[in-house]
């Protein structure tokens, strides 16, 4: 178990040498455990007739004390040196020698720690593998062939003062020296297969959890990030896992459903389908709200689990339903347009006839009468009529725009002058225009001009007959990195309601009475034309409304 330890302890290793300098670190600590419990042991052991060989206490406390230091050394050593290897090396050698004047001193031959002398084998084949252990095992014997030469030679020291059998027989000699010297090399060769086995052992579990875990990661990443809503249910209907998508589409946290039965917290989501059918539904919200949900449901085969596991995958359609009431919308408005126009078309001739005639027979009567009263009535009213229906047909089949540069200030008092020239204009109103003269913008001319004149037009309507001021101003923007013309139309009349801002630019929305509804929608759909934005907004400290939109420059 102590072994498996040892090699474990590498599990979280990016490289040999972090794999040495833990696995040095645990033969520190099993160089104190091993070498205090054999000792220890056998001190307690030891008999009065002294049985086993053992020397005096005071040199037993002295070799535990020297053998903590160089540990403690050691390990002091081992936080700045960087060659792990020399270092594993120099322990083992460092840790035989140890264990050899043990040996030695407690009975040499006849000593009961031969047996200590597989700790720096081991030590070696988990430190080294292979070839460390080999070269431990040749030390090891080569130690013990030393102690036995000493031995066959020379008398053990007398400090021990305990009668030993004199080694006086070579064939002993050789006997104790094979059987040792096998034994330290099995040891080595088995040990060391052991550690690489369970090195690559490791290593290859290190490389399948690296894997899991990229897995795992790759897995939440997905399950947290696609954008289609995923929920799984258990064999007993209760939601095992709720996705951040699902949560952006119910307005449910992951801890509110956890656990709680799909039914009873989604009732809408039927299983009664295939999951070859991707049905609708309107899913109830966590505060109540409706929204339409495309979902779907598969079986889930979990080990262990029933056939009634299940996930579900749902995505929001608001948007898409949006879109496509939009797309209907616009073909209806298509199809009427295309009809309407070829109406205005057909009203567009005879009224302009009656026109003409209203004004030729107005010239034959005396300008005080009713019958000349009349006939300029008709006359006016077929010029609305007509302007209507200009502004209808172009609002229908919108031109694309022919861009180019412009001069902002030159458009700006065309308009001015055109506004001018019309029949409701009179000295009561006045025109401002805070515009530089050197101020170009990338625009149709024609186009720029209408959208300017139907917002002065619409600024003169808002304000009452008492009379107002109307101010046009233009200057260059960046917004978002991209430069842009921003025009704005000030009045200072009544401003517009709360409740008709959303509806200020939507077709034939007026709050005239014999407005058309259809000026500000062209402003829209001929700045959308450009690429600009169009947008209002009153005018708190001075009072009025604030017409502006923006056009992008190349």
């Amino acid at each position: 178990m102590i072994f498996d330890k040892l090699c474990r302890a590498s599990r979280s290793a990016n490289s040999v040498d972090y794999f040495l300098k833990n696995q040095i670190q645990w033969i520190f600590f099993l160089r104190i455990v091993v070498l205090t419990i054999l000792l220890g042991i056998s001190i307690l052991l030891q008999t009065k007739e002294h049985e086993i060989i053992i020397p005096p206490i005071s040199y037993i406390a002295y070799f535990i004390i020297g053998t903590y230091l160089f540990t403690i050394l050691s390990a002091l050593l081992l936080k700045v040196i960087t060659c792990y290897r020399y270092f594993a090396y120099l322990q083992i050698i460092i840790d035989c020698l140890l264990t050899t004047c043990l040996v030695f001193f407690t009975g040499g031959s006849q000593s009961i720690f031969t047996i200590i002398y597989f700790f720096p084998i081991i030590s070696s084949a988990i430190l080294l593998f292979r070839r460390g252990a080999l070269l431990l095992a040749a030390l090891t014997t080569f130690s013990y062939a030393a102690i036995l030469a000493a031995e066959f030679l020379t008398p053990i020291p007398t400090l021990l003062h305990i009668g030993i059998i004199p080694l006086t027989s070579i064939h002993v000699a050789m006997h104790y020296f094979s059987v040792r010297g096998i034994t330290f090399f099995l040891v080595a060769v088995f040990s060391s297969i052991l550690s690489e086995r369970l090195h690559r052992a490791e290593a290859e579990l290190s490389k399948t959890s690296r894997d899991l875990d990229r897995l795992a990661l790759l897995y939440k990443q997905i399950f947290d990030d696609i954008a289609t809503g995923i929920i799984t249910v258990d064999s007993q209907g209760r939601i095992s896992s709720f996705n951040r998508s699902a949560g952006i589409i119910t307005g449910y946290e992951a801890i509110d459903v956890l656990g709680r039965k799909i039914d009873k917290v989604f009732p809408e989501l039927s299983t009664t389908t295939t999951d070859s059918i991707r049905p609708m539904t309107y899913l109830k919200k966590k505060r109540g709200e409706k929204i339409p949900v495309g979902y779907s449901w598969t079986r889930l085969n979990m080990p262990g689990d029933s056939e009634n596991a299940r996930v579900y995958t749902m995505q929001d359609l608001s948007t898409i339903k949006k879109m496509e009431e939009k797309v209907r919308q616009a073909e209806k408005m298509a199809a009427i347009g295309e009809m309407a126009a070829g109406i205005a078309h057909e009203f567009r001739n005879p009224l302009a006839a009656i026109s003409g005639a209203a004004q030729v027979l107005e010239n034959d009567f005396e300008p005080e009468t009713s019958t000349r009263s009349l006939m300029t009535i008709i006359v006016r009213e077929c010029d609305r009529l007509e302007e209507t229906i200009s502004q209808f047909l172009q609002f229908s089949k919108p031109a694309t725009p022919e861009k180019s540069w412009l001069s902002i200030f030159g458009i700006v008092q065309e308009s001015c002058d055109l506004l001018a020239q019309g029949r409701n204009w009179d000295e009561r109103f006045t025109v401002k225009t805070r515009i530089p003269e050197n101020l170009d913008c990338w625009a149709d001319a024609r186009q720029v001009k209408q959208m300017i004149l139907n917002l002065m037009e619409n600024a003169r309507n808002a304000m009452d007959q008492s009379g107002g001021t109307i101010t046009v101003s233009a200057s260059e923007i960046s917004e978002d990195g991209q430069e842009k013309t921003l025009l704005q139309v000030a009045d200072n009349g009544p401003g517009i309601a709360e409740k008709f801002m959303d509806q200020i630019f939507e077709p034939f929305f007026t709050t005239r009475e014999n407005g058309t509804g259809l000026g500000l929608a062209i402003v829209r759909q001929l700045v959308e034309s450009h690429g600009g934005q169009v947008w209002m907004e009153n005018n708190k400290k001075e009072g009025g409304a604030v017409f502006s939109f923006t056009l992008p420059l190349p």
